[in-house]
């Protein structure tokens, strides 16, 4: 009896580990993790309490067994986060056997990523939209568009496959850095500073910098710190890119090229364009993140609606870019609560998009340009507000979901009682 008790308990622990790992090798954040794994071993009467969450790897114990489990993050894929949410809240149902539950984790896991010429294009897209965000021209859009699909063609061919994160990273943003100056010195554009930072977006950690906040806010210091620091690394990598072919330009032509700053184009400026911009610009980014087809645009729709409220707050209410930031972030954190309510899947889906447009890319490339042209006072400047934007970000997620959602938990409670 002792023994079958026993091999029940591995098999339930071991479907739990399993999807525990799809999750946390394709974006989740650690307490989506945690609340599956708990999920699927209380409904098959096991005890939840032996899973022990890292950003890289689950501890589980039983009274039958151990396991320990190094999990690598090897890419986002949330349309398998999506499909695991779905089968733990079907098993909580009661909808799978133990051998059916293992089998559809299985499918899952061997679910392809999206195909070459959807990335590519997504990149394409999403370069040239963020390019119109960052107040580009519709020229410079159109470099960027040709950046962004180059880009991701040689990631995905030449860098990805056979170097690592690092320096596929550097090697990514100094290739699109290449291009952007050799397309404007040849007379395409208007504003190489605009086209760089449009280009250089797709290799943005969105994923990590967005889950590591939530696992902070989630008390998961740990796994949240780790995070960040991952976010960091591919920062200081792409601005290492970036920094390297101006260096190398600098040599050949004399002295570093003298950039004055970001333009900002009146046409694309306009209201309707920047929403246009960054509802396709986010749209793009949620095929880059492997979020299933079906919430392409809602992930579109919740940067728009971010982004929406942080130009007004910057353009109309007088705020500043970090108080913008803080108010557009929340405002982002709120949307993607009300769109993964009524999709019934997980809030990263939505957050990670919508939060996309925020990140401050450009505070990093003008950082690493002050930095490489001497001038050490606006390099300080631009990275101290890049870092003050990281932090409004930060205290707008962890603002809505510790004080917001709580309380509105509780208002539902009282009116369920």
């Amino acid at each position: 009896m002792e023994n079958e008790q026993g091999n029940i308990e591995q098999q339930v622990l071991e479907v739990a580990t399993e999807a525990g790992h799809i999750l946390l090798e394709n974006g989740a954040e650690i307490s989506r993790v945690e609340e599956t794994m708990e999920r699927i071993a209380s409904h098959y009467d096991v005890d939840s309490e032996n899973f022990f969450v890292l950003s890289n790897g689950i501890f589980t114990t039983g009274r039958h067994f151990a396991n320990v489990e190094y999990i690598p993050f090897k890419g986002t894929q949330l349309d398998k986060v999506v499909a695991v949410n779905q089968i733990s809240r079907d098993i909580e149902k009661g909808r799978y056997t133990l051998d059916e539950a293992r089998q559809a984790l299985r499918r899952v896991r061997a679910m392809p990523p999206k195909p070459f010429w959807e990335q590519v294009l997504a990149s394409a897209l999403g370069s040239a939209g963020f390019c119109i965000i960052f107040g580009g021209s519709f020229a410079d859009s159109v470099v960027a568009f040709v950046a962004g699909l180059l880009l991701y063609v040689f990631v995905l061919k030449a860098t990805a496959p056979y170097l690592s994160k690092i320096f596929s990273n550097i090697c990514g943003a100094a290739f699109v850095t290449l291009f952007c100056l050799l397309s404007w010195r040849a007379g395409f554009g208007d504003n190489l500073s605009n086209i760089i930072i449009g280009a250089v977006i797709p290799l943005i950690p969105g994923v990590p910098f967005t889950n590591g906040i939530r696992d902070i806010a989630g008390e998961d210091y740990i796994a949240g710190i780790t995070r960040l620091l991952d976010a960091t690394m591919v920062f200081f990598c792409i601005a290492l890119g970036v920094s390297l072919v101006f260096l190398i330009d600098g040599r050949i032509s004399g002295g570093v090229i003298a950039l004055e700053g970001m333009g900002v184009d009146r046409l694309t400026a306009l209201f309707p364009i920047q929403l246009a911009a960054a509802l396709v610009g986010s749209a793009a980014f949620a095929v880059l993140f492997g979020v299933p087809r079906k919430y392409y645009w809602h992930g579109g729709v919740c940067g728009m609606i971010g982004w929406i409220v942080y130009l007004v707050m910057l353009r109309w209410a007088g705020g500043s870019v970090v108080e913008a930031s803080g108010v557009a972030t929340i405002a982002v954190a709120l949307t993607a609560r009300e769109l993964a309510v009524w999709q019934r899947c997980p809030m990263t889906v939505f957050l990670i998009c919508g939060i996309f447009p925020l990140v401050p890319g450009a505070g990093i490339y003008w950082t690493s340009y002050y930095v490489i042209s001497g001038q050490l006072h606006a390099a300080l400047a631009a990275g101290f507000t890049a870092i003050k934007v990281v932090i409004a970000i930060i205290f707008g997620i962890v603002f809505t979901t510790d004080v917001i959602f709580r309380l509105l938990k509780r208002r539902k409670k009282r009116r369920s009682s």
